[in-house]
């Protein structure tokens, strides 16, 4: 997953290669991104140095957190836990998607095998009426109707009755012949169903033990993480440096992305939209704008209590900026809405998104989760506006008490 955390590592360039080479391709790509279809030959030559410039990402990312010795061993340790948690819990998302319509076919396959079987059913009883009808002329051959009968017009007609006779049953015949084949084809459909069904529910369970595995081994380090602190001062001192890193990367991204527009032209300016945004998902507010956090330090956002793995919802259209794992934060995504305001939604369970994406407003862009070393499960929401924060209630309809939706 593309982590633009490398453009706060501007300041520990002094070579300027960032600048030079990292930015400029970043910007390419994230417009090739948005951008209107292109042929075949130049979208490979996109995904081939998009690929390029991911590599670039993770190497820098990895020097990053080297000199500016932001990651103990813990804390990556928490990080690879939660990116995989992540991962997981977003493939299985994928596999129950997966599972319900492939029920749902299968529930449709049924449906038009009985439908077959009715069609079938009824085809089989004209042609047992028709049998019975030509048994009740006595069998009679062409020849013998021909020479029993006098009067010339009287042949006719029982000659072209008989000849409608044969056709008709012929035709009955016909049309079994292709219902009986679709009916075999259908019922070889639902065979391939069902095997795939049984295919997706065992990768299902497969996932959901190595999911229950990792949140074992998370939980493990989140308990070596908290005997590591000691104390308020310990404790305070790594929000401070969270804080710091996250003003930084927003600084950073509007810079990189100040001249790439963040909604269609036609689409509402996030301005105007004040006071009637929707909430990002269901809950209540645990913490709210101003609430105390630690020392002197206070919420520039909210934390929404919801349980884990509900979806989170943009609030407003917008492209994506931000959709990876930010200590403090967990797994964040950043959206920018143009006109300098940017929507954080953090310690998602899953990420749905990447940089670069366009999102509508109401879309889902992740799951709810604890990452980042939280114990109750929930979204952090903030709205910035030129990096400050603003309170979300006075962008968002009004809550019923500290309950949103």
């Amino acid at each position: 997953m593309t982590d633009p955390t490398f453009v706060i590592a501007r300041r520990h360039d002094p070579g300027g290669r960032l600048k030079r080479f990292g930015l400029p391709l970043l910007v390419w790509a994230l417009v090739s991104l948005a951008g209107p279809p292109a042929a075949a030959a130049d979208v490979r030559d996109q995904e081939h140095q998009l690929a390029q410039l991911r590599e670039r990402i993770a190497a820098l990312r990895e020097r990053i957190r080297q000199a500016r010795g932001q990651h103990t061993t813990l804390n990556r340790q928490l990080e690879e836990s939660e990116q995989t948690i992540g991962r997981l819990a977003r493939r299985l998302r994928v596999l129950r998607g997966r599972l319900e319509r492939t029920n749902q076919r299968l529930d449709a396959l049924h449906q038009q095998e009985a439908t077959q079987q009715r069609a079938l059913a009824e085809q089989r009883e004209l042609l047992m009426r028709q049998v019975r009808a030509a048994y009740a002329m006595g069998r009679q051959e062409q020849l013998r109707i021909l020479l029993s009968q006098q009067d010339p017009a009287a042949v006719t007609r029982v000659l072209a009755y008989y000849d409608y006779l044969n056709r008709e049953r012929a035709r009955r015949m016909s049309q079994i012949r292709e219902r009986l084949q679709a009916l075999a084809e259908t019922r070889a459909e639902i065979a391939h169903e069902q095997e795939r069904l049984r295919r997706l529910q065992a990768e299902q369970e497969e996932r959901k033990l190595a999911l229950e595995a990792q949140q074992q081994k998370r939980r493990a380090v989140i308990a070596q993480l908290a005997r590591e602190i000691q104390g308020q001062g310990s404790e305070l001192a790594r929000l401070h440096k969270d804080e710091k890193q996250l003003q930084a990367l927003l600084r950073g991204l509007q810079e990189a992305l100040a001249d790439i527009p963040a909604t269609p032209a036609e689409q509402i300016p996030f301005p105007r939209a004040k006071g009637r945004l929707p909430w990002p998902l269901k809950g209540v507010i645990r913490k709210a704008f101003g609430d105390p956090k630690i020392g002197k330090l206070r919420w520039d956002g909210v934390m929404i209590g919801a349980p884990e793995g509900h979806e989170v919802h943009a609030i407003h259209a917008g492209r994506v900026a931000f959709a990876d794992w930010l200590r403090g934060f967990g797994l964040l995504i950043i959206i920018d809405h143009g006109n300098g305001y940017m929507t954080l939604y953090g310690h998602n369970q899953s990420l749905f998104k990447e940089a670069g994406d366009w999102v509508e407003a109401g879309e889902p862009i992740a799951a709810a989760g604890n990452t980042g070393g939280r114990k109750e499960t929930g979204v952090y929401f903030a709205i910035r506006h030129n990096g400050k924060p603003v309170d979300p209630i006075r962008w968002c309809r009004r809550p019923r008490g500290r309950r949103v939706s």
